[in-house]
């Protein structure tokens, strides 16, 4: 009579956490019954699966199989056996990313704190609670960053990567995290790169401590990860950054050319030239490098951010904001002239960092530099600033009609001069004082060139001369006010509107709109879903519900509504604009294949569209910023 069988316990069979582990079965069977066959191992897992099992087993030699279908367990599976019953018994303790970063939902930043903060993680652990990744999603994240050598996959386990640590630093600023925490992270970078950077100092005798430091900054943002397939030895990449933190404006006039340190340093000097060439000038590290070139062929690198750079910074603001707004205070006063220059704003720029900052003898570089570093700076600050009143198309909506004109009742066709176009625009209306269509043409003259005082005086003599006209002069006038930053002033007029055109759908959008500016999102929201379900199908008004959403940050949302939108009518006047905001939200949910698909669409929507070509240019603009900051933050990755 045959000994009965054993069975696993419900630990192993069901277990707490992830699925259950066929090969742990199989071996606990084995290793608890002299013998099982196919027929005792069929009644725990189905025979297509217990089937692919029993082959991994053999092929490993943890099981034997005996005559007449039977199954025994090995010695190394009975090693094997204890190995998987103390990985069950022993659970993990994981440590969890906080809410900071949980609340914004990018995935790859979960993936990366994670792998970072435990030993190693398991593909279940981001798939349960309290993460609860979607297969394709993880899917798509973890790919991502085992493509970019952030995280590496040994035995089904998920580790991070050297470049991992250094990207997992960058990632914390990003969030809201005390200062203290970020201060740990950069020491615990630190200790990992100062061992072997000491070995490096003490070889070559680099004893100055600001050389010292400036090589250890560009050695924590500089990860030899990225460009070790052309320099493999790390030796040489530390000779490549000591180049650079050797050459630095600090130094002036010591100076050493890419010929004397190749020479005195053992390194090939088109190594030297060519990795120095794709740090500085092709970018292949997100750091931003600026060159000081000098009379005598010295050239002076700094980076971005760095004390001298922010102090820099700081300078160039003051004097550019104080040149913009003296340049507009006399724009508007005529019987005075300012004279500054931008020419004059750099040498007074120059004159203030040359010597406390900057040694005399740099002036003339950083004449030169000053121009390209001025339009470095715009181009940060407008893509930095907040686009949202930017992102709706209520000036649109408003003025909709000066720009669906015929080119012949324009007048003026390109807008160059304020003097001559207004002239053009005054002499037509002399000769046809009754024309509406003339003074809409200067509506568009005065509203081109933001003579807001002079368009107000306009509208009340519209107003008079046709006051058939008056719900659209009214709302013309609610948005100069808005324009001059009189947001209330603008919503009482909308509000008079209303008394008297209390079914007027186009003009409970635009209050909506004044209560969005307000910050009043309640009473904003209630009016366009109200709006909504009046009218399900009104691609417009799930437009500018989306648009509602993005100003309060709400991009998930406001995507669905665009999508919407799109769903209903693709043709509108305003399409093109849709596709970009939607463009926008996807970068906002980090989604950037989606993002740059939608501004890609939009821009060429913008192209067929008859909006007027201003309006189309911002968009176009805004879109070109958008494309441009997702290129910028793909590199970093």
């Amino acid at each position: 009579m045959s000994a009965p069988i054993n069975y696993p316990p419900k630990e192993v069979i069901e277990p707490i956490f992830g699925k259950i582990n066929f090969e742990l079965v199989i071996l606990w069977m084995l290793n608890n019954n002299e013998v099982c066959t196919w027929s005792h191992l069929k009644e725990m897992i189905k025979p297509s699966t217990l089937s692919i099992y029993l082959k991994r087993l053999l092929v490993a030699n943890v099981i034997e199989k005996k005559e007449f279908n039977q199954y025994t367990i090995t010695t190394k599976g009975r090693d094997r056996f204890y190995e998987l019953s103390q990985a069950t018994k022993q659970k993990r303790k994981l440590n969890y990313p906080p809410k900071a970063i949980l609340w914004k939902r990018n995935y790859d930043h979960w993936i990366l704190w994670m792998v970072y903060n435990n030993n190693f993680c398991k593909w279940a652990d981001f798939l349960n609670e309290p993460l609860s990744i979607n297969n394709s999603s993880l899917s798509k994240n973890m790919n991502s960053l085992i493509e970019g050598s952030f995280v590496k996959k040994e035995n089904k386990e998920y580790r991070i990567t050297q470049l991992g640590k250094i990207q997992y630093s960058i990632m914390l600023r990003d969030y809201d995290l005390d200062r203290q925490s970020i201060l740990e992270e950069e020491s615990n970078r630190i200790k990992e790169v100062t061992k072997n950077a000491l070995k490096f100092f003490k070889k070559y005798r680099i004893v100055e401590d600001e050389t010292r430091f400036r090589f250890l900054n560009n050695l924590l943002r500089l990860p030899h990860e990225i460009i070790k397939q052309s320099v493999e030895s790390e030796e040489d990449f530390f000779k490549i950054l000591l180049y650079l933190s050797l050459n630095h404006p600090s130094q002036y006039p010591i100076f050493i050319s890419t010929e004397k340190f190749a020479k005195k340093y053992g390194l090939e000097l088109v190594v030297l030239e060519f990795h120095v060439l794709q740090i500085i000038e092709k970018k292949i590290y997100p750091v931003k490098f600026f060159k000081l070139e000098g009379e005598l062929d010295e050239i002076y690198y700094f980076q971005a951010n760095e004390k001298l750079e922010r102090i820099l910074n700081a300078v160039v603001e003051e004097h550019i904001t104080k040149f913009t707004y003296l340049n507009k205070l006399y724009e508007e006063n005529k019987d005075k002239a300012y004279s500054t220059t931008l020419e004059s704003t750099i040498d007074a720029i120059v004159e203030e960092v040359c010597g406390p900052l900057f040694h005399e003898g740099l002036r003339y570089s950083l004449k030169k530099m000053l121009p390209s570093y001025i339009t470095y700076l715009a181009y940060k600050v407008e893509k930095e600033k907040k686009l949202i009143d930017t992102y709706d198309k209520l000036k649109g909506l408003i003025w909709h009609e000066v720009q669906t004109y015929s080119s012949k009742k324009y007048l003026v066709q390109e807008f160059t001069n304020y003097d001559k176009n207004i002239k053009t625009v005054n002499k037509a209306l002399s000769l046809n004082p009754d024309e509406f269509d003339l003074y809409v043409a200067k509506e568009r003259v005065l509203f081109y060139f933001n003579k807001y005082d002079e368009l107000l005086t306009l509208l009340d003599e519209m107003l008079e001369k046709f006051p058939e006209e008056e719900k659209d002069i009214k709302i013309k006038e609610a948005y100069i006010l808005k324009e001059k930053r009189n947001i209330e002033e603008g919503l009482e007029i909308i509000n008079k509107l209303l008394e008297k055109y209390s079914d007027d759908t186009e003009l409970l959008t635009y209050k909506a709109y004044w209560l969005q500016y307000l910050n009043r999102k309640e009473d904003a929201v209630e009016i366009i879903q109200n709006l909504i379900q009046q009218d399900p199908d009104n691609s417009i008004y799930h437009d500018t519900f989306g648009e509602m959403l993005m100003s309060f940050q709400d991009y998930e949302s406001a995507k669905n509504e665009f999508l919407k939108a799109i769903e209903i009518s693709s043709e509108e006047w305003y399409t093109f604009q849709t596709h970009i905001k939607l463009g926008i939200c996807y970068k906002e949910l980090g989604k950037f294949k989606l993002a740059i698909e939608r501004l890609d669409s939009g821009t060429k929507y913008a192209e067929k569209s008859k909006s007027d070509s201003e309006t189309k240019q911002n968009w176009l603009a805004i879109a070109n910023l958008f494309k441009a900051e997702i290129e910028e933050l793909e590199s970093e990755v």
